[in-house]
């Protein structure tokens, strides 16, 4: 069988694979989620064995990085069964299809109880959405949550032995002001930080403009107070990092609307419902569940994956304030794409 690469018409390698395996959460983030959220109905949810037939054809065709991603995947019943049967891909004989990394965001409400399956499983690494460590601040950024139960998680993964980094998106008028906390926190805990712009996707009842709030701002003035030394690390995503001299942890820096980092792109995302988005930032989607359902065969579904990555644009053109009506707007939550 042809197990030939995957680029895209820009010479780019697709080589990271995003995969949701469900659209649910059980919080509502303020720049991810609107607060009455409408689920997908199950039936049009792949399988957990149409999810792994679908990540195992990619990763015969060079995808190294795979990222379990939500809503909040630890939702999904049944979810370590996926983990387990995506963790034989890695460690692989050289010179054998195979992962070198299998990683999961999470919000962590429920890391606590599948930490040390994930490690298991052999997952090594973790990202957690965490945007306020003031509790009555973090309940009211995710409309629900509980900042106990999510520290508890963040324990309970280094515990397991995972490698945590803390996502946080920055808020203007939110969180903006805790940034140093976080610092300090993450070198105590002896976790990564990585700060995210707000990305323009779906509407959540919040008015982002008036969040946005751009990291070149928020290094200048982290750089008053930390040491930050730029560093060549990269872990396959759109980060980029700088050591911080008096923790001795990295800070990463995300930043799809003052800074594109599309050249380097090397990320599609396959949704819960079998759509591959080659683009975060564009509405194109290709379908993947009708022929997977229909019984074509791996070659057959890679065809269409190869299309599709062919089609994948240069760039994305996200723009804080577009109208509503706008046709380059991204009308699809974050939750239905994927993290």
């Amino acid at each position: 069988m042809n197990h030939a690469p995957l680029p895209d018409s820009y010479g780019r390698l697709l080589t990271y694979l995003r995969v949701s395996v469900t659209d649910r959460c059980d919080m509502r983030c303020i720049y991810c989620m609107a607060e009455d959220m409408t689920f997908l109905p199950k039936a049009e949810i792949l399988s957990l064995p149409e999810l792994e037939r679908l990540c195992a054809a990619f990763i015969r065709h060079g995808v190294r990085r795979l990222r379990v991603t939500g809503g909040e995947p630890l939702v999904r019943r049944d979810v370590m069964s996926f983990f387990h049967e995506m963790g034989k891909w890695l460690h692989r004989d050289t010179g054998q299809p195979g992962l070198d990394e299998l990683t999961l965001t999470t919000n962590a409400s429920r890391l606590a109880e599948f930490a040390d399956g994930l490690h298991a499983c052999g997952v090594r690494r973790v990202n957690v959405s965490l945007d306020s460590l003031d509790p009555a601040r973090f309940a009211r950024i995710t409309r629900r949550g509980n900042l106990a139960r999510t520290l508890d998680g963040i324990r309970a993964a280094r515990e397991a032995g995972l490698a945590v980094r803390i996502n946080t998106v920055a808020m203007a008028g939110v969180n903006e002001d805790e940034f140093d906390t976080l610092i300090a926190w993450c070198g105590e805990i002896g976790a990564d930080l990585c700060l995210i712009e707000t990305m323009p996707m779906g509407e959540t009842g919040e008015d982002r403009t008036d969040h946005y709030l751009p990291l070149s701002t928020v290094r200048r003035r982290l750089e008053q107070n930390w040491t930050l030394q730029p560093l060549a690390y990269r872990t396959g995503g759109p980060a980029r990092y700088a050591r911080i001299g008096q923790t001795d942890r990295r800070i990463g820096f995300i930043t799809p609307m003052t800074h594109n980092f599309c050249e380097s792109c090397n990320r599609v995302r396959l949704s819960c419902t079998g759509r591959l988005y080659t683009c975060l930032g564009h509405e194109g989607s290709t379908d993947l569940r009708a022929p997977l359902r229909a019984g074509e065969d791996d070659a057959a579904m890679m065809d269409h994956v190869r299309a599709a990555i062919l089609r994948k644009p240069k760039g994305h053109d996200f723009e804080i304030g577009r109208d509503a009506d706008d046709p380059a707007r991204v009308r699809r939550h974050m939750s239905v794409t994927g993290g």
